[in-house]
C-alpha cells in the first residue's frame, strides 16, 4: 500500500495527520500538487509536482494508482477513477468512498455543477472542524489497520 495526497486543496491539518501515520506505520506516503510543498526530512514521504493544468494532478494520482494503494482527496471524479483500478478513498473530513457510494457522489456532483451554471449559488463546504479532523484520523486508522500489510 502506498498513500497518494491530492495535495493542492488537502488541509495543512489532514496533511500532518497522513505524515505522522506514514512514519509510524512505514508507508510510502506522496503528495501531488501543482506546486512544491513542503515535507518532513523523511524517504518516506516524497513531493511529486506536476505542471499546472487542469486535472494534471488527478491524472498523474490515477496514472500511478495500484490496487490497495490509498488516495487522499475530495474530488469526486478522481475518486471514482481510483475506486475503478481498485484504489481506497478517504476524503479531508474522513468520508470513506468505495464502489457502494461513488455513483450516488458523482450523481449529486453533477447536480450542483448544473445548478452553479444556471447561476445558482450553492456554497462551499463549511471550514474543517475538529470533529472532521478525529473522524479523519479514526477512518484512516481503520484503513491502515485493515489494509495495510507491514513487510
Amino acid at each position: 500500500m502506498k498513500i497518494w495526497i491530492d495535495a493542492d486543496a488537502c488541509p495543512v491539518v489532514v496533511k500532518e495527520i497522513l505524515f505522522k501515520a506514514a512514519i509510524r506505520k512505514k508507508i510510502q506516503l506522496t503528495l501531488v500538487a501543482n506546486q512544491a510543498l513542503a515535507t518532513p526530512a523523511s524517504p518516506l514521504i516524497n513531493m511529486l509536482q506536476v505542471s499546472s493544468g487542469f486535472d494534471k494532478a488527478d491524472d498523474e494520482i490515477v496514472a500511478r494508482t495500484e490496487s490497495g494503494d490509498l488516495i487522499i482527496t475530495s474530488d469526486i471524479p478522481l475518486a471514482a477513477d481510483v475506486i475503478a483500478k481498485d484504489g481506497l478513498v478517504l476524503t479531508p473530513r474522513g468520508e470513506r468512498l468505495s464502489k457502494d457510494n461513488i455513483r450516488a457522489r458523482l450523481n449529486m456532483r453533477d447536480f450542483l455543477e448544473t445548478m452553479r451554471s444556471s447561476g445558482v449559488n450553492t456554497g462551499g463546504p463549511p471550514p474543517l472542524s475538529q470533529n472532521d479532523r478525529k473522524q479523519f484520523a479514526d477512518q484512516l486508522d481503520r484503513l491502515l489497520t485493515k489494509y495495510h500489510k507491514p513487510n
